[in-house]
């Protein structure tokens, strides 16, 4: 349940301009779902099929159970306004793809299989969401950074500020990513228990 990334830095696209136009902001997102088909009868098969058919993370160099894939790209303009260059706009684009397990014989599977089927799948698909709404954070985040940096003395040198702070988001964006994979992994055995132990009490008490 590792996270997949593609991290381009944010495209600063200079335009200057002898009026400056009002200053604005877009963060633009685009969130797709697809699915990778596993067979297998029992809780073995299902894990043997995850950790062969689920989706490769060249960051761990092994396959998981989900995945989430992530794209940064994004734009800023430069303005002249009298001696100083100002931001004229930036829009930051993010695209999310959550890559998620789907077993064919859960129609067959008995009660137990299926109850530990639902429970593993449902946490599987909370955990790539949750990638996503960090990165989905982390854009509209940055957007506002660019916006508020403040004029300077020229567009070249704004220009190197702004690739500097896309740059620091980046990296914090893999920090806060890479801790909470961390805090799943030495959390899943608790949780899944946890949960399979909810899911069974609430079928018991309908």
């Amino acid at each position: 349940m590792k996270i997949a990334k593609t991290l381009h830095p944010l495209i600063a696209a200079l335009l200057i301009a002898a009026v400056s136009p009002p200053v604005h902001g877009e963060t633009i997102i685009r969130k797709s779902v697809t699915y990778f088909s596993i067979g297998g009868k029992t809780a073995s098969d299902l894990d043997r099929e995850m950790v062969n058919r689920g989706p490769f993370s060249h960051r761990t160099g092994r396959r998981h159970p989900g995945a989430t894939q992530i794209k940064f790209n994004g734009s800023a303009t430069f303005v002249n306004k009298g001696s100083r260059c100002v931001i004229g706009g930036a829009k930051v684009t993010l695209s999310t793809k959550l890559i998620l397990p789907r077993w064919t014989n859960r129609k067959r599977a008995n009660a137990q299989m299926a109850l530990i089927w639902d429970t593993l799948s449902a946490d599987i698909k909370r955990h790539e969401e949750r990638h996503a709404e960090i990165a989905r954070n982390h854009a509209r985040s940055l957007e506002k950074t660019i916006l508020g940096i403040s004029s300077s003395r020229d567009c070249a040198t704004l220009k190197a500020r702004v690739n500097h702070v896309s740059h620091q988001a980046m990296v914090a964006h893999d920090k806060d990513q890479q801790r909470f994979d961390r805090i799943e992994s030495a959390n899943f055995e608790n949780r899944m228990i946890r949960l399979l132990r909810y899911r069974i009490s609430q079928k018991a008490a309908n």
